[in-house]
């Protein structure tokens, strides 16, 4: 099986750079998010991202059949508009180390979401995971110390419909993958995100006023956001669960808050409060009890490399 050995590390491989890319983008974005308001953000950063991919998609010829439109249509609806647009207006409303953290819920629901969508099979400790991991989002939201403050409860509440919408995001990207590329997946999915926001960002735009004149630092974070943290994280995570099992590649998600959190205390000078150290414990316990039982199912099995 070293074929299969060597299809699981690169899943593995693609998940973790994707969500170490997107730890850093909460820290990114929150500086830029002080200049572009968060769905004009959004949009410039799928028209880039769109652009990026294209390219590939039609130097690879990766078209998707008009007939599966809807399909990618719910799905560009689901992780673009909803879940990216949470996140940004959580974000701004929040903090980078607390948006790192909430969103870190994903995993949980991924997990529920593959078990309805995918007919994977949940076990106990899987479950026992799951509960510690959200009774850590909980902690975050609830207990807010001085120095987070500004972390308003609607900014993680926010934050938290984006861990949702996220979760059933990958899961419906997975089954698209199933029929065709990630490639062409990530780049319809991107364009259709691209026209379902336009109207937010037109009503955002009426009643917000923005002064284009950046200076270069906040044009390369945009650029950053665009190029790295969209083309190249969105292809990179649904490659990853192209190769691997929703319920198995969704823990290589927790490796987005250590980043965001490290990055948003180094840069950013956020303070990590007690709720962050908190919930962090019950999160990773989760994390822990979910590859324990990964472990223990291919033990059972008894694969060989």
């Amino acid at each position: 099986m070293n074929a299969m050995w060597k299809q699981q590390l690169f899943g593995a491989l693609c998940l973790t750079l994707a969500a170490a890319i997107w730890g850093g983008v909460y820290v990114v974005s929150k500086v830029v998010l002080e200049e572009i308001p968060p769905f004009t953000l959004l949009i410039i950063r799928f028209a880039i991202a769109s652009v990026v991919l294209g390219v590939f998609v039609v130097a690879r010829r990766e078209f998707i059949a008009k007939q599966d439109f809807p399909m990618i249509m719910a799905i560009a609806f689901v992780g673009v508009t909803i879940s990216i647009g949470a996140q940004f207006l959580g974000t701004k409303l929040s903090t980078a180390h607390m948006g790192a953290l909430i969103t870190a819920a994903s995993p949980a629901f991924i997990a529920l979401f593959a078990v309805w969508l995918l007919k994977e099979r949940i076990h106990k400790l899987q479950l026992a995971g799951i509960l510690l991991a959200t009774i850590g989002v909980l902690i975050v939201i609830g207990i807010p110390d001085e120095a987070d403050a500004q972390s308003s409860l609607l900014g993680n509440l926010i934050l938290l419909v984006a861990a949702v919408s996220w979760g059933l995001y990958t899961v419906m990207s997975k089954k698209a993958t199933l029929r065709y590329s990630s490639l062409a997946v990530t780049t319809y999915v991107a364009l259709f995100g691209l026209i379902f926001t336009c109207p937010v960002m037109v009503w955002e735009l009426s009643v917000t006023a923005v002064s284009w004149d950046f200076s270069w630092k906040i044009w390369a974070g945009v650029l950053y956001i665009g190029i790295i943290s969209t083309a190249g994280a969105f292809y990179l995570w649904n490659k990853g669960f192209e190769l691997l099992q929703a319920g198995s590649g969704a823990g290589f998600f927790f490796v987005q808050p250590i980043v965001g959190a490290a990055l948003g205390w180094l840069l950013l000078g956020e303070h990590l409060g007690i709720g962050f150290f908190a919930g962090a414990v019950f999160i990773f316990l989760g994390v822990a009890l979910s590859n324990l039982q990964q472990s223990a199912a291919k033990q059972k099995a008894g694969t060989p490399d």
